[in-house]
């Protein structure tokens, strides 16, 4: 798929160069929300190189090669960030690795059998309002479709209004909450809504 002179492909098969380009376009829209678990921003960097599955992400990649868009999926066999024990410790030592460790399963994998699951979606600033962002959606849409899915399902941060109207028109309708109780402070968001779009 091509869109604003930019393709969209898989993040298989890209250089080491790509796949920090993607971590630091991922770290960059979820350090927000992710920046007190996996920070500091060196080491986060370093994790979501290590943590990021290649056949769990697509990329868009500007002329000139520069990966300008990210957005990953999860499945039945895996996610694009797989933030398993290995990483966690050999990113942030044994006593860091464990803390995060027991917060991420504290908080749940969660995997919907059901619908088809994107794991995060960022779109470098300079990028953004070209369509990249919806050309990722429909890129994903048309993965969930290959694997039988019929219905795509996001999670969207309370307070990212932006994001929200973005999935909504491109038909995406709530379709519950989640609240994180006491890992709120953790996450810097009490909750995010369950969006989902027909397919």
């Amino acid at each position: 798929m091509t869109v604003q002179g930019c393709e969209i492909r898989t993040l298989a098969g890209l250089s080491p160069t790509d796949r920090a380009d993607a971590a630091r376009l991922f770290w960059a829209a979820f350090r927000g929300k992710l920046g007190r678990l996996l920070g500091p921003d060196a080491q986060a960097l370093v994790l979501l190189e290590r943590a990021m599955r290649p056949d769990h992400a697509l990329v868009v990649v500007a002329p000139g090669g520069r990966v300008v868009g990210v957005a990953g999926f999860r499945s039945p066999v895996g996610s694009f960030l797989a933030l398993e024990w290995r990483h966690l410790r050999a990113v942030y030592g044994r006593f860091g690795g464990v803390w995060r460790s027991a917060a991420l399963h504290w908080m749940g994998r969660d995997v919907d059998n059901a619908r088809f699951l994107v794991d995060g979606l960022a779109v470098a600033e300079g990028w953004r309002g070209r369509g990249l962002g919806s050309a990722l959606i429909e890129a994903l849409a048309a993965e969930a479709r290959a694997r039988g899915y019929a219905r795509l399902r996001l999670d969207v941060a309370d307070q990212n209004d932006r994001a929200r109207a973005l999935y909504e028109r491109l038909g995406f309708d709530p379709a519950g909450h989640q609240r994180l109780g006491l890992a709120a402070p953790l996450f810097g968001m009490s909750g995010s809504t369950v969006m989902e779009r027909r397919l």
